[in-house]
């Protein structure tokens, strides 16, 4: 209600502080519940070494652990790619290939890598993720690469399951062979 202040001091508690455009703290702590940007679409930062306390967790909207590769373009969002080709990772292109890398994240929960070079691929490692998929496949199924792109059961390729072709498990039932998008449990054997 006054004009502004270049100096506040204050003794006691101060249970509320609404601040309008940058706030910088010099020393001492800041406590709050809630740590946001605005808006959900608002991009923010976050620059320091920061540690979860006992008893701490972190949650977050979307459900997989992703990385960025350089790819040697921009894929579609649940294309399975492989190491390889003229980058770091292309369309997975063999049935069953040992040279999987993972699946084009949609909405990477976590996201590493952020200064890659190149075109930046976010390949989902870990988690729950949208999956081209071709074939029928249950529930549970474990999924490999079905040469083109997608995913599809391991049944389905005929083949001995060799280290290294896991993309992970489906977590629905696919009913007919056309291509779609489910979602797959990427990491789990």
């Amino acid at each position: 209600t006054t004009a502004a202040q270049p100096n506040i001091t204050s003794t006691g508690t101060l249970t509320s502080l609404t601040v309008s455009g940058a706030l910088n703290v010099m020393s001492g702590t800041l406590t709050a519940d809630t740590l946001t940007t605005g808006a959900s679409g608002t991009a923010g930062e976050i620059t320091g070494n920061w540690s979860l306390s006992s008893g701490s967790r972190l949650s977050a909207t979307y459900a997989d652990l992703a990385e960025y590769y350089k790819g040697e373009k921009a894929y579609e969002a649940g294309t399975v790619v492989c190491f390889g080709g003229s980058a770091e990772v292309h369309v997975s292109d063999e049935k069953c290939s040992k040279r999987v890398a993972g699946v084009v994240s949609t909405n990477p929960a976590y996201l590493m890598n952020q200064n890659c070079s190149g075109i930046p691929v976010a390949v989902a490692l870990q988690g729950r993720v949208p999956c081209k998929v071709t074939g029928k496949c249950e529930k549970g199924d474990v999924m490999v690469s079905a040469g083109d792109g997608t995913a599809t059961a391991w049944y389905n390729v005929a083949t001995i399951m060799q280290p290294g072709v896991v993309i992970g498990k489906s977590i629905e039932d696919k009913n007919d062979a056309e291509e779609s998008v489910i979602e797959v449990a990427i990491g789990r054997l």
